[in-house]
């Protein structure tokens, strides 16, 4: 069953496909907690209901976590879904995994604000780091012993650094799955600016999308 996708809110894409399959490998026990930040449609944490985890889904939007729930109730699943701003809503809890699909689109954008809208959901400051550089330092008290943290970003936006920011804090962290894919409209539109900053290699022609998974020791 396909999710419902309400404007405004960010549909199910390569990313989304790539970190479901990243985890798809991971070998969770009925029951374990899982917790999908930036849930969207819900589309992550429905194919980690659907395993038997125990999920809670977090969305900054309210129409996201409108859409989240509806998506839900529509697949018969028992998902947990809250507002609020990436963590906030689920201080003091721990979790055996996290997924994370952040915005890590680089955005240029020089006024430092947070956007707003639908581009909440791609546009991540000038370096595309507004958010994974938050999940690398906030996400490591909410794992337990041997949990895993799964987060996808793109290639533009450091993956070389969320490593290290998550290996600094303890965490077992590497790139484990790679895709390369067309550009899409966001950064078609910003392709130009992209190759200024020198973030977008003259010859490029692709994004290439990364899952980097850190797991915390036991």
């Amino acid at each position: 069953m396909n999710p419902l996708v309400p404007p405004g809110v960010y549909a199910p894409q390569e990313d989304t496909e790539l970190l479901a399959g990243a985890l798809s490998d991971e070998p969770l026990p009925q029951g374990a907690e899982v917790l999908d930040v930036g849930t969207g449609t819900g589309a992550l944490a429905l194919e980690a209901a659907r395993r038997g985890l125990r999920v809670t889904a977090v969305d900054v939007s309210r129409r996201a976590v409108w859409a989240a729930r509806l998506n839900a109730v529509r697949a018969g699943l028992p998902v947990r879904i809250r507002h609020g701003n990436l963590f906030d809503p689920v201080r003091g809890e721990s979790f055996d995994l996290i997924l994370a699909n952040p915005p890590y689109v680089p955005a240029p954008d020089g006024s430092g604000r947070p956007p707003h809208g639908a581009a909440r959901a791609w546009d991540a400051g000038d370096d595309g780091r507004l958010v994974v550089d938050r999940i690398c330092r906030e996400a490591p008290d909410l794992l337990r012993p041997g949990g895993v943290l799964l987060l996808v970003q793109s290639a533009l936006s450091g993956p070389d650094l969320t490593v290290r920011c998550l290996r600094s804090s303890g965490l077992k962290a590497a790139v484990t799955r790679r895709r390369r894919i067309p550009f899409g409209p966001v950064l078609r539109g910003r392709e130009r600016w992209l190759r200024e900053r020198g973030l977008l290699p003259a010859a490029e022609d692709k994004e290439e999308l990364v899952v980097v998974r850190a797991e915390l020791p036991v």
